[in-house]
């Protein structure tokens, strides 16, 4: 029986019951040791398994044990209801995927469904296939989703993770992404961990278990047999921890507990290690053997005590007295605390010998080399060789915060300082692939006091210049990783020069990006032309640095032509390149291509970069809604994979977008909660806004002094210093206009994009108070792109012909400027050009946004889903490429089917979507 817990067992079966009407849900049980969390994970097992028989779901006995999993059980409608097991080891904390081969080894049948990328990445974990997989580390989440929502096709699924605090990283994460993404699947996930060490699973409910009351105490104790008198001072010593209440109980009258100092969980250790102390010495050292390895294995141990010279008759003590079990060919301690205090009551040269022979017993070379290391007290190179071999494999597996922690033990016991440099800075490399940045900070400086090699010099500043600018400090990464490399310009600095120049740009630091493009040049005997493109760019030279940025952006978008070594930091750039030349239709078509290869290889962790450099081009395409959508993705990924210094990257375009759109409340908020280094493209939005509303006086305030260096030309620079001509104007100080008006022909003259050309006329007509400029520009935006610039420059226009009494001719322009405000949704400029075509003497004016948009009336999810069973996708197809499953892909296409008024795929491909 379980006594008080009825709360938590009515939440736990609310979701048994969500998953059982085919939708997904998660929990996470947190408390201390011995709270009771294992205790209601097997209720739920036993529930689980009890409903699908026709019983019910009531308070009974538990059923099932801690090492349970895979067993599956028929539901009452017939279909299989299957629950998966898993629980952390604390010994296998640092061993890459130990938790999920435990999950999914029984289920491993079922990888022949899964898309290539997804099946070739858990065979590798499972080690039924190749062992080196794709580079992206969340590849692994994605295919634990899609084999997960692939079992609850046959019927619900309910996976139970015990002591979730001693899960590897690897594990840990894959299944938490997969928790956050999972919807209509049918797939309940309950974790459970202690809430003192660490385990967090941001996006996950939690439930804390509180300790039992004296009422609920007392009937346990009543329940084991002991006398009411009894109860009050084992239930007082306990504090209500029922663990604790049941090992107190039973050593009731072997040791006093009144007054005792340390914490609960503490008494109970020292409750447990009192028993094992009574125990034989043959027990307690085959005790200790199974406390070190950790997980069960019992051949394993077997082959290790034989070296010992014991057998697994010595356990026959353990489980007489309840600390241990033996069960389908298993070794299991009663609670984690009992293998705890069984290793720490052990002196260390027992323990040492204990590692020593499960290394020579281990057949499984990770396995091997976690003993080895137990075993090493100092500088040991067998050692050390053995575990950077499996820091390799946990690497060839995108297990990146196992592979640097193996990395970084394999350096402290490496005998040469150079191999232990090339180790440390490894696992810099991989704790930054793993998201930790500080920690990749720490092993880079370990590391740089440590080599004189250029090779791994070079890996070193790559690190901590990345690690500057992960955390914000644009400047440092640039600066820092200029300095690192000297003065020389060897091959394997070339992409490290670029990657600087990158920084430096982004940073609006002229001096890094010049610099960078002088050492390439010293270094190759050329100029490189992207970064001596941006190089031009800092001097204002848009006449020559615009055709470099051309000339390396054709390179990269033709059919054939060499790829750059650093192809990182160069497919980085050249996604912004289209933008910064105003190649809307080259950075559109980039962009699209980005994506389009990050889904297909899965590469979860690049997307959102990608997602946003596309929601950017579609913004500027006129296409909100599909911005938006890709926004929300890259969103919904980074905040799933933990990349949370991506979510604040990513308010420039729901700020420009809600700008556009007169929010000015959501535009404020996302200020607000953008970093100062990250805030020129909201910044740039909050102009826009001001402009709308007609506060001039706010929006030049904003913009003087212009951004300083290369910030002057985001992807936003050119709207922006129109903006700034604009506001002048209005404000009759057009003085303060000359500089963004040299500044934006010189940037026309230098590009071919019609829109750029129109929107310098535009700003030309606009000093000049003439009227020839804006015909000029309205020719040229007749050629296509941008058309909330092209409504502007009718506004505009319209203005100026209802102010020379030419009335017919400024209805004709305004009409189509207000056409184009109402169908962005641009409320500040529909009103604008409503007023104007009222005043210009148009009878019926009624500014509205559209009804009658079949796709705002779809969220951003179901839009991506509709535009791709549209193009004839099918399920399955969509859910790779959205990282979803496929029964969430049909959830999204059941609902958006009314919206739109269609009934099948077949329908669906009739619409116009725009």
């Amino acid at each position: 029986m379980l006594y008080g817990r009825s709360a938590e067992q009515a939440r736990l079966a609310r979701l048994l019951a969500e998953a059982r009407a085919g939708r997904s849900g998660a929990l996470l049980l947190r408390g201390e040791a011995g709270i009771g969390k294992t205790a209601l994970l097997d209720w739920l097992a036993g529930t689980a398994a009890a409903h699908a028989e026709g019983g019910t779901a009531g308070g009974g006995e538990a059923t099932g044990d801690r090492e349970a999993r895979g067993d599956g059980e028929t539901t009452g409608d017939g279909r299989e209801l299957r629950v998966l097991r898993v629980t952390g080891v604390e010994p296998e904390a640092d061993l890459a995927f130990g938790g999920l081969v435990q999950l999914l080894w029984p289920v491993q049948d079922r990888l022949n469904a899964l898309p290539e990328p997804q099946a070739d990445a858990l065979r590798a974990i499972l080690g039924t296939g190749r062992e080196q997989r794709g580079p992206d580390r969340f590849l692994t989440g994605l295919a634990v989703l899609t084999v997960l929502a692939d079992l609850a096709e046959d019927g619900p699924l309910l996976c139970l993770v015990d002591d979730a605090q001693w899960l590897d990283r690897a594990t840990a994460e894959a299944l938490l992404f997969a928790a956050r993404r999972l919807a209509a699947e049918g797939v309940a996930i309950v974790l459970a961990g202690r809430d003192d060490d660490g385990f967090t699973a941001p996006g996950i409910p939690e439930l804390t278990l509180p300790r039992l009351d004296f009422e609920d105490s007392s009937r346990l104790l009543a329940d084991r047999g002991r006398a009411p008198a009894l109860h009050s001072q084992i239930i007082t010593e306990s504090a209500g921890n029922p663990l604790a209440l049941i090992e107190f109980d039973a050593a009731r009258s072997d040791q006093p507990h009144q007054h005792a100092p340390l914490p609960v969980a503490d008494r109970v250790s020292s409750a447990f290690r009192t028993r094992i102390g009574g125990l034989p010495e043959r027990t307690r050292l085959m005790m200790l053997i199974a406390a070190a390895e950790g997980r069960g294995d019992l051949p394993l141990l077997l082959r290790a005590s034989e070296l010992l010279g014991v057998g697994i008759g010595d356990l026959a003590e353990a489980e007489r007295t309840g600390l241990m079990y033996v069960m389908d060919g298993a070794v299991t301690f009663r609670h984690p605390l009992i293998a705890s205090a069984t290793y720490q009551s052990a002196v260390l040269a027992r323990r040492i010998a204990v590692h020593r022979a499960l290394a020579e017993a281990a057949t499984d070379p990770d396995c091997r080399a976690r003993h080895l290391l137990a075993v090493a007290t100092g500088p040991d190179r067998e050692a050390a060789l053995e575990l950077a071999a499996a820091a390799g494999r946990a690497r060839g597996r995108t297990a990146y915060a196992a592979a640097s922690g193996l990395f970084g033990q394999a350096a402290r016991l490496a005998t040469d300082p150079r191999q232990r440099a090339s180790w440390l800075a490894e696992a810099a490399a991989l704790a930054l692939a793993a998201g930790h940045a500080a920690q990749a900070d720490r092993l880079a400086q370990e590391a740089d006091e440590l080599t004189g090699d250029p090779a791994t010099g070079a890996r070193i500043a790559s690190v901590r210049a990345a690690v500057a600018f992960e955390l914000g400090d644009r400047n440092e990464a640039a600066h820092g990783l200029l300095a690192r490399l000297g003065n020389a310009a060897p091959p394997e600095a070339s992409g490290l020069l670029r990657t600087a120049a990158a920084y430096g740009w982004l940073a609006g630091d002229a001096d890094a990006v010049r610099s960078a493009a002088a050492r390439l040049a010293a270094g190759t005997g050329a100029a490189d032309p992207l970064v001596e493109g941006l190089a031009r760019l800092c001097e204002d030279d848009a006449e020559h640095g615009l055709p470099l940025l051309t000339r390396f952006l054709e390179r990269r978008t033709g059919a054939s032509g060499p790829r750059d070594a650093d192809e990182q930091a160069v497919r980085m750039l050249a996604l912004t390149c289209g933008l910064l030349l105003g190649d809307d239709e080259a950075a559109l078509g980039l962009a699209s291509a980005e994506v389009r290869r990050c889904r297909s290889q899965a590469l979860i962790g690049e997307l959102p970069y990608a997602l946003d450099l596309l929601a950017q081009t579609q913004l500027l395409a006129g296409r909100h809604r599909d911005a938006e959508a890709a926004v929300t993705e890259a969103e919904e990924i980074a905040r799933d994979t933990g990349m949370r210094r991506r979510l604040v990257r990513l308010g420039a375009v729901r700020a420009r977008m809600a700008a556009i759109e007169g929010d000015a409340r959501r535009v404020r908020e996302l200020a607000d909660a953008t970093p100062p280094a990250l805030r020129t493209g909201v910044d740039c939005a909050l102009v826009l806004l001001d402009l709308g509303l007609g506060d001039f006086g706010s929006a030049l305030s904003r913009l003087d002094p212009p951004p300083p260096g290369p910030d002057r030309y985001t992807w936003l620079s050119l709207s922006t210093a129109a903006d700034r001509i604009e506001a002048a104007v209005r404000l009759g100080q057009p003085e303060r206009a000359e500089e963004a008006l040299r500044h934006c022909e010189s940037w026309a003259r230098a590009t071919t994009a019609p829109w750029a050309q129109a929107v310098a006329l535009r700003c030309r007509a606009l000093i000049d108070d003439r009227p020839e400029p804006y015909a000029q520009a309205l020719h040229l935006h007749e050629k296509g792109g941008r058309p909330f610039e092209r409504a502007r420059t009718e506004l505009l226009y319209g203005e100026w012909l209802r102010r020379a009494r030419r009335p017919n001719e400024a209805r004709d322009v305004l009409r189509s400027a207000l056409a184009t405000f109402e169908r962005l949704r641009a409320e500040p400029w529909m009103r604008r050009a409503a007023a104007e075509l009222r005043a210009a003497g148009e009878r019926r004016v009624a500014a509205r946004v559209p009804a009658e948009n079949l796709i705002d009336r779809l969220t951003p999810q179901e839009l991506q889903v509709v535009r791709l069973a549209r193009g004839g996708s099918s399920s399955r197809e969509i859910a790779a490429q959205l990282f979803l499953s496929r029964r969430t892909v049909e959830h999204h296409l059941y609902k958006a089917y009314p919206k739109l008024g269609v009934g099948s795929r077949r329908e669906l491909a009739l619409l116009d979507l725009g």
